[in-house]
């Protein structure tokens, strides 16, 4: 007999899988967001203390910068892209796992950070070079975006580890001896 899946995570059937990956796109969007919030309306207004967001806004175009609005937007746009791709996948292809779905969300939420830095990048030189300050983040909410990002990944690798079939098993799958 082949080794039979005993951990209930492991189960493959539709709906678990599919509410973890309505979850998962729920709150990759939701950190996309947050970023984008972060990036043109708190990192600006946290970086010139006192001026008003249309102050900066024309203050940055004088100064002939842009805050690359459609560019933040188009760069965050990604992670939820790809988390909606998932929850397509996950809702209409074959029976998976509670764990491949998770592990794949985790995955994502954790890349944010990288996203995130992307899509800051240029506001933050605009306002660096249009006001002589630093191109960094001014505002202190960056820092639950890196947060987020910095457990999911500690958490994609404890998951991870904990319900490798490998470790269940005491060595490698059968799959995989064939």
């Amino acid at each position: 007999m082949g080794h039979a899946m005993s951990h209930a995570s492991e189960t493959p059937n539709r709906q678990r899988p599919l509410v973890a990956a309505i979850v998962g796109t729920v709150v990759i969007m939701a950190y996309a967001l947050f970023a984008a919030v972060q990036i043109l309306v708190l990192n600006p207004l946290a970086a010139v203390p006192g001026a008003s967001l249309r102050d900066i806004y024309a203050h940055v175009a004088e100064a002939g910068e842009s805050m690359g609005v459609l560019v933040v937007l188009a760069s965050l746009a990604v992670g939820p892209g790809i988390a909606i791709a998932l929850l397509v996948a996950v809702w209409s292809g074959p029976a998976t796992s509670v764990r491949r779905v998770a592990l794949q969300y985790l995955a994502v939420v954790a890349l944010g950070a990288l996203g995130y830095f992307w899509a800051s990048f240029g506001p933050g030189m605009a306002l660096a070079d249009s006001y002589f300050i630093s191109g960094g983040d001014h505002s202190q909410w960056a820092t639950p975006l890196y947060v987020a990002s910095g457990l999911a990944l500690v958490a994609m690798l404890l998951y991870g580890i904990a319900t490798s079939p490998r470790r269940r098993s005491g060595g490698i799958p059968r799959a995989t001896l064939s």
